[in-house]
């Protein structure tokens, strides 16, 4: 069985790292499973990159510029949506032509069009799409952020400056709706959340949907001695609260509740401020953000590589995702993996992973007192660092979900 797995990066985002998880997790489980990205990242030979050049960078360029366009020439949330108007036809690539199933992932931002997701749809061959976010299932938004628009044919949309009923989120949707209403489309969700969003969506709510989780090679993450990663870090306060993103400053991912919740701690809770160690990686937009932060802190930027990764999990007493909306919440299991309990909001994909107060703290939804309840529990709990291990291997190692895999390719290529 030969799978291809398409995503826009090989590495960068929550996405790429996921299906390259899933890529390697295939071939361990013998599948030939191949990965073709827009941007390759290291010399993997199982990572192909479509040809590069100008006709790729207008691909990004031509969608951006009649985005902006259509918002008469602003910037706000240029980089919320995407419209798939340009894209590469990878079904002229060697890598499709040899596949027996197509495995899509996130391939936006001038990878796939509309046009070639229709090309691939009818090409005959059995396609997988894994949705990491919610722009399969709506028009042009990769959160909906509780708009319902999606279950109809959305319009007056958010993210446009001058939303109404036929705008350009309506008229993406109508081209979407024409290309998927016959497709042989698997639709696979990351969390039972996502699934729901997507049973309610008029594009894909006559698909079959199922639910597998990401995967996780806990050979890559280590549990390791917390006192001996704190001394590695040079960081002596009692307790040590972890925050991480791929940038750490995206509105979506609600880095200002956590500063909340730590000076709730502080003036609410009988904490010292000195008593707090706040660690943080992930890209920057504005440093302004760390300005405000309450507690000593160290950010330590972008992290990729997993032993670091590991470290800083295995220092810290608790994870904290305080995002607006996660689709699944993969810091959360590589932090139970290196013995690190965490705490997130009880509104989308961390809800699947959590069982609250046994392996993390679910708090009520942007609650800044609930939140704070949560790191305090997550302090002073009783729970056996190598238990949560455990519990991550066994539901989210590379065997499970990859026989999870190979059981739907299977049933969809004894269907076709």
């Amino acid at each position: 069985m030969r799978v291809l797995i398409v995503n826009t990066s090989e590495k960068t985002g929550g996405a790429a790292v996921a299906a390259h998880r899933l890529m390697d997790a295939l071939n361990n489980h013998g599948v030939k499973a191949k990965m073709l990205v827009r941007d390759k990242e290291s010399d993997n030979i199982s990572v192909a990159k479509v040809p590069d050049g100008l006709c790729m960078k207008w691909h990004f360029l031509w969608e951006r510029w009649v985005i902006f366009c259509n918002n008469l020439f602003s910037r706000k949330h240029l980089f919320d949506v995407d419209i798939a108007n340009s894209g590469y036809d990878i079904t002229r690539t060697r890598e499709f032509r040899e596949a027996d199933i197509i495995h899509l992932h996130w391939t936006n931002q001038g990878f796939l069009s509309l046009k070639g997701l229709e090309k691939i749809f009818r090409s005959g061959k059995p396609v997988v799409w894994t949705m990491h976010d919610m722009w399969a299932c709506t028009s042009i938004c990769h959160h909906a952020h509780g708009c319902d628009h999606f279950h109809a044919s959305c319009g007056d949309c958010r993210f446009l400056r001058f939303p109404k009923t036929n705008d350009l989120s309506h008229k993406v949707h109508l081209q979407k709706q024409r290309i998927m209403k016959d497709a042989p489309l698997q639709v696979v969700a990351v969390s039972s959340w996502l699934a729901q969003q997507a049973s309610c969506s008029s594009l894909l709510r006559d698909k079959p949907i199922t639910v597998i989780p990401n995967t996780l090679s806990l050979e890559r993450f280590h549990l390791s001695d917390r006192s001996d990663m704190r001394s590695l870090l040079h960081i002596s306060s009692k307790y040590v609260v972890l925050f991480g993103a791929a940038r750490i400053d995206a509105p979506i991912k609600g880095l200002d509740y956590l500063l909340q919740s730590l000076r709730h701690l502080i003036s609410n809770m009988g904490y010292k401020a000195e008593d707090l160690h706040l660690l943080l990686f992930g890209g920057v937009k504005d440093s302004a953000c760390l300005a405000s932060i309450p507690v000593p802190y160290t950010c330590m930027g972008l992290v990729n590589d997993e032993d670091t990764l590991s470290q800083l999990y295995s220092a810290a007493d608790v994870l904290v995702s305080s995002s607006l909306y996660e689709t699944f919440g993969q810091t959360i299991i590589e932090a139970q993996a290196c013995g690190c309990l965490p705490v997130a909001f009880n509104n989308s994909g961390p809800s699947d992973i959590i069982t609250h107060q046994k392996n993390g703290y679910l708090a009520e939804y942007l609650s800044v007192e609930s939140l704070a309840q949560g790191i305090d529990w997550a302090f002073h709990a009783a729970v056996e660092r190598r238990e949560l291990r455990r519990g991550v291997f066994a539901r989210y190692s590379e065997s499970k979900i990859a026989n999870s895999y190979i059981t739907l390719y299977e049933q969809l290529l004894s269907k076709s």
